[in-house]
Order: structure tokens, then sequence, then C-alpha cells
């Protein structure tokens, strides 16, 4: 079993909702194996209250949410990432950042909950459903056997997992 603690960013255009909700939940479910950092190419500047309330109603705990730009991770000081993931159609076709060791990459794209409409609760379980379905991918993420998959193996379950088509084993 390696000891390496592998560096993972979630990408989203405004960084208010889904790639902070996605690294609240990695870093829980990582236990320790994984570091989940989240920012976005066009940052809002502030975290979706229904976004904090849902992860504090769920015991994240959420003094890491900040919204900021993805630049920040491109910056030489910054962490080196194994992992980039997009979270949101429009980070997806953004041109990213050159990110130094050349991360292996994935769309995981998600409804934007910060876009809903209707009433308040229809709004709330827009959030709740990003949860679910970010909880889901990075669950089956988190199990997948690092250290033992080559590099072209792990990509196609990292595409895969974002088709929600996720092989078994």
């Amino acid at each position: 079993m390696s000891d390496k603690v592998y560096n993972v960013l979630f990408l989203c255009t405004g960084n208010s909702a889904r790639s902070i909700i996605a690294e609240a939940i990695l870093n829980r479910l990582g236990m320790g194996r994984f570091k989940a950092y989240s920012a976005g190419s066009q940052p809002k500047g502030e975290v979706h209250s229904f976004a904090l309330q849902l992860l504090k109603g769920l015991n994240y705990d959420t003094s890491f949410a900040r919204s900021k730009a993805w630049d920040e991770f491109a910056a030489p000081s910054a962490p080196q990432m194994d992992f980039v993931f997009t979270v949101c159609d429009a980070a997806a076709a953004e041109a990213c950042p050159a990110w130094p060791g050349q991360p292996m990459t994935a769309h995981w794209g998600v409804p934007d909950p910060a876009a809903a409409e209707g009433s308040e609760t229809e709004r709330h379980f827009a959030f709740a459903e990003a949860h679910r379905m970010l909880n889901n991918r990075i669950s089956i993420f988190t199990s997948l056997p690092m250290t033992s998959l080559d590099k072209l193996s792990l990509q196609k379950r990292l595409d895969e997992i974002g088709r929600n088509i996720p092989k078994a084993g």
C-alpha cells in the first residue's frame, strides 16, 4: 500500500457550489489518501449559501470554503496536482492553465444547482442532488486501486466515472 497522498483539484466556473461540494466530499471520503482543492475560472467571490447550508447539515467542516481562481493552483508555489476534474460544462470547454506535473484530467459534469429555479425547497433539492451525484463519483474514485492501474487504464476509469457508467472491479 502506497503512502502517497494524491492532490486533486475540482474546477468549475464560479467555484461557489459544485467544486466546493466536491472538495468537501473528497477530503472526507479520501481519509487522508487524498487532499482536495477547488477553484474557478471566474470565481464568484463567495460560496453559495445553499452549498454551505447543505455541507453544514451533513456535518462537513466548511472552514476551508472560499471562492478562488484556478490560477492560484497554477502558480509555481502551489501544490502539484495528481488529478484535475471539471465538474461543470462551462469549465470543461474553457482553456485550462498548464498544470505542473501533467495531472490526469477528466470531466465529471454535474448540473449547476446555483442555476436551479423554483421554490426554495426545489432549489435546496438541486444542491442535494449535486451532492449525491458528486458523492457517488468520488466514492468510486476513492475505491480505485491507484497503485495497480496503469495510466491508460486509470484514465479510462476516470472518464467512465464522468459518464456515469463505471465498470465493476
